[in-house]
Order: C-alpha cells, then sequence, then structure tokens
C-alpha cells in the first residue's frame, strides 16, 4: 500500500491542478444536492415491494406523480445544472467573470438541443353541449419542444463538451479584451453585463452553427453524434465475456470524467441484451437449457453490484472503515442508496468521478465481477438467469436469488460483495488517509 500511495498521491495531485479536471469535478460537484433529492424519490417510487408498486400504478397514482415531479426537478436537471457549473468553475479559476461565462453556456447547451413540432400539448380548441347535456370538447395538439431526458444525466457528455468549450473561448476572448469596455462610473452588474457581449454573441452564433450543420447529417444533434462515436464500437463484442468486458472498463471509465456511462452503453447494447434475455425466458419456460450467460440480469445483478463501478463493495467499506470526517459524514448518504443499486450519491458524493485515488477499483471491481459470474455459470456452478426482467433498484442476495431462480445466484452475489470489498478496501484507505491529512491541515490541497 505504501508504494501504491507513494505513486497515486504525486500523480493525483498534478491531476488536482489541472484546470480542465478541476473545472469538471467542481463543476458536477454542483449537482450533488439534485442528485441526492432525486434519489430518494427513485428509492421511494421503485422500493421492490409488489404491494407497493401496485398501489403507486393505482389509488397511489397521485403519490407516484409527486415522486416523478420530485425526479423531473432535480435528478432529471442534471446537465442543466452541469452544463452551468463547469462553465462557471472554469472562468473562476482564470478570474473572469463566472456568472456570466456559466449562463451563457447553459443557452449554448439549450441550443445545442434538437427541437421538436410534433410533441403533443393538451389546449382547448372548442367546447359544446348537445341536447343530452354532455359537453364536446375538441383539443388541439400540436407544440414545440425538446428532449427533456437530455436535461438529465443522458445530456451530461454533451453538457461537458459545450461548458468546457463556451467557457474556453469565453476566457479567452477576455483574457485578451476583446470586449466592450465601460467607463469606470458605470455599475459594476451593468459593466459585466456589456463585457460579456461580444464573447457571448459569438459563442451562441458558433454553437448555432454546430448544431445547424449537425441538423443536417444523420446525427442529428451535439448528443446524438457523441452517442454514435462512443457507443458504436461496443457493439461488437456484445455477447461474448470479452465484449463484456471492454463494455464495463469503458463504462466506468465514462463514469470517471463523470459521464453516465449506464446511459451511452446500455442505449446502444439493450437491443442485444434484450433479445438474449428473451431467449433465455422461452428456453426457461419451455424448461430448456438455458442458452445464453450475458444478458441485462446478468448485467444488472451479477456485474453493476450497487451500480456501475460495482460501488457496493465501496460504501460498505467507507462505513465500516472510513475516519476522516468527509466520509463518516457520507456514510448514511452513500449505504442507503447503495444497496438498492443507486450510486450518483456514491460518484459525486465521495466523490468517485474524477478520483484518482479510486480508478482502479473502479475499473477492476466490476471486470472481476464479471469473469467470475461468467466462468461460474459457464461450468454450471452457478444457474444462469431465466430472463425474468426485475426492478434494477432491487437489493444483492434478493435479486441474485430471483433473477437465476436458484439459491446459487443469491451465493454468488454474497461471494462477489466479500470480493469486491476487498478489492476496495486499500484504495479507500489511500483516499480516506488523504482527506485525513487535508482536514488535520497536514497537507495542502491542490
Amino acid at each position: 500500500m505504501k508504494k501504491l500511495e507513494k505513486w497515486l498521491v504525486p500523480f493525483g495531485s498534478k491531476l488536482a491542478g489541472n484546470s480542465i479536471l478541476s473545472a469538471i469535478r467542481d463543476g458536477i460537484a454542483v449537482v450533488i444536492p439534485l442528485v441526492m433529492a432525486g434519489s430518494i424519490a427513485l428509492i421511494i417510487k421503485n422500493f421492490p415491494i409488489t404491494s407497493w408498486t401496485n398501489w403507486l400504478a393505482k389509488d397511489g397514482l397521485g403519490f407516484s406523480n409527486f415522486l416523478l415531479q420530485l425526479y423531473y426537478g432535480s435528478f432529471a436537471l442534471m446537465a442543466l445544472v452541469a452544463v452551468f457549473g463547469i462553465a462557471y468553475a472554469y472562468a473562476k479559476r482564470k478570474n473572469v467573470d463566472p456568472l456570466a461565462a456559466g449562463i451563457i453556456s447553459l443557452a449554448s447547451y439549450v441550443i445545442t438541443l434538437p427541437f421538436s413540432t410534433t410533441i403533443a400539448t393538451t389546449a382547448i380548441k372548442s367546447q359544446s353541449t348537445n341536447a343530452k347535456g354532455v359537453t364536446n370538447i375538441v383539443a388541439s395538439a400540436t407544440g414545440q419542444g425538446i428532449d427533456f431526458t437530455l436535461l438529465g444525466s443522458q445530456g451530461l457528455f454533451g453538457a461537458i463538451l459545450v461548458g468546457l468549450i463556451s467557457a474556453v473561448i469565453f476566457t479567452w476572448f477576455v483574457t485578451h479584451k476583446i470586449t466592450i469596455k465601460m467607463p469606470e462610473t458605470v455599475p459594476p452588474a451593468v459593466a459585466n453585463s456589456f463585457t460579456a457581449l461580444i464573447p457571448g454573441v459569438v459563442i451562441l452564433l458558433f454553437w448555432d452553427l454546430i448544431q445547424a450543420g449537425l441538423a443536417a447529417t444523420p446525427m442529428h444533434s451535439l448528443n446524438n453524434m457523441m452517442t454514435v462515436i462512443l457507443g458504436q464500437p461496443l457493439t461488437v463484442f456484445g455477447s461474448s465475456i470479452w465484449g463484456v468486458v471492454i463494455i464495463v472498463a469503458l463504462n466506468s471509465i465514462l463514469w470517471f470524467v463523470g459521464v453516465h456511462g449506464g446511459n451511452i452503453t446500455f442505449a446502444i447494447m439493450d437491443p442485444i441484451y434484450l433479445a438474449l434475455m428473451a431467449q433465455n425466458l422461452q428456453a426457461y419456460e419451455a424448461h430448456k437449457a438455458i442458452p445464453n450467460i450475458v444478458s441485462r440480469p446478468f448485467m444488472d445483478n451479477f456485474i453493476y453490484l450497487g451500480g456501475g463501478g460495482a460501488t457496493l463493495g465501496l460504501v460498505i467499506a467507507l462505513t465500516l472503515f472510513a475516519k476522516s470526517r468527509q466520509y463518516k459524514t457520507l456514510k448514511p448518504l452513500v449505504m442507503v442508496p447503495g444497496i438498492f443499486n443507486i450510486n450518483e450519491p456514491t460518484m459525486f458524493g465521495v466523490p468517485v468521478v474524477l478520483n484518482v485515488y479510486l480508478i482502479i477499483p473502479f475499473i477492476v471491481t466490476p471486470i472481476v465481477n464479471a469473469l467470475i459470474s461468467y466462468s461460474a455459470m459457464a461450468i454450471g456452478l452457478v444457474a444462469r438467469t431465466t430472463g425474468v426482467a426485475l426492478p434494477w433498484t432491487l437489493p444483492p442476495i434478493v435479486s441474485g436469488f430471483l433473477a437465476t431462480s436458484s439459491w446459487t445466484g443469491a451465493a454468488l452475489q454474497a461471494v462477489l460483495i466479500v470480493l469486491d470489498i476487498l478489492i476496495w478496501f486499500p484504495f479507500l484507505k489511500i483516499s480516506d488517509n488523504r482527506e485525513l491529512a487535508l482536514e488535520n491541515g497536514e497537507v495542502k490541497e491542490a
């Protein structure tokens, strides 16, 4: 551990001082309160009890909508808040107006989102009552808007790109004094607005031209282009163990830089995984041998224990062994969501994102889970997943049993959790000791 710490600490300090990486880290940290609020709503709404979910779908529909409103107003706005936060953080480090940079970046991101004119809206066009007293309402259904999902984690990669590029351009204009200079007698708020005018117009026009160009291509938008560029190579190895290993590694790498890897990898791989799952279900119902090992339940329930990066081992190790004040404060905030496979509080609260002390176990742990699970199922030691769809918030052990209809699935998950804790522990201690040293004033943050 001493040798590992000796190598990781200087490397981590150097990366921590990088303006771009720091802007991403600090900008994404802004969304933590929203992620926490949205996570609570998801846990309550998707709590894996049939009577509870049935009640929400019928008599409890109003409460279900209440929880959805909380989710849409918090978790689902991750990209919109992040693009502002990243630009704000970068501009602040460069000693230019961070508020102007953030607002311009936010507007730029909205410009890159494709507009749709086919969104239905509820509007009464005419109303009349017939002789029987029945009211007839004719409603129009025309409207315009943007895809709401792109305001959340699905649009996070585009938000990071727009936030950084916009902030860099804004900073360049201001530092090179290509701005409108107002007299000193003008109030600072007004002067800052005019200072941001020229770079703001240039940045907005730049992104408008980018979106106009992409709209004329099959990509249609910046987010679609990023998805295709990053996602298509993942389809090659979809149903093989080496394909799984590559997908898991890329998912972790994307998450490490603040991108929701699951939204990208599963968006491309789900057609393959769902087809494999359907084949397993048909065989299971016909009492035949299960043909496929890799499927969506395999990925959810045996590789990503606790979420992307298999962070359940991390949150258990943190809960049991952390000594720094920061990590002790996080214990109840990450443990409960982690049990239900919601790890955004862990990703952005610990954080795991851009934390070089944790990148090795973040990549290695789910790969180890994949290799062990695949091997155990290939040799028949553990039953394969039956193809039954399960809520992704179902806790381990229970999900392992239900996914395989066998106690061997639950036993495998228990073994994997223990191994995951052992893998995460030494790296957590390095990060925890670093936080403890910062809190005690023994070292200074870069």
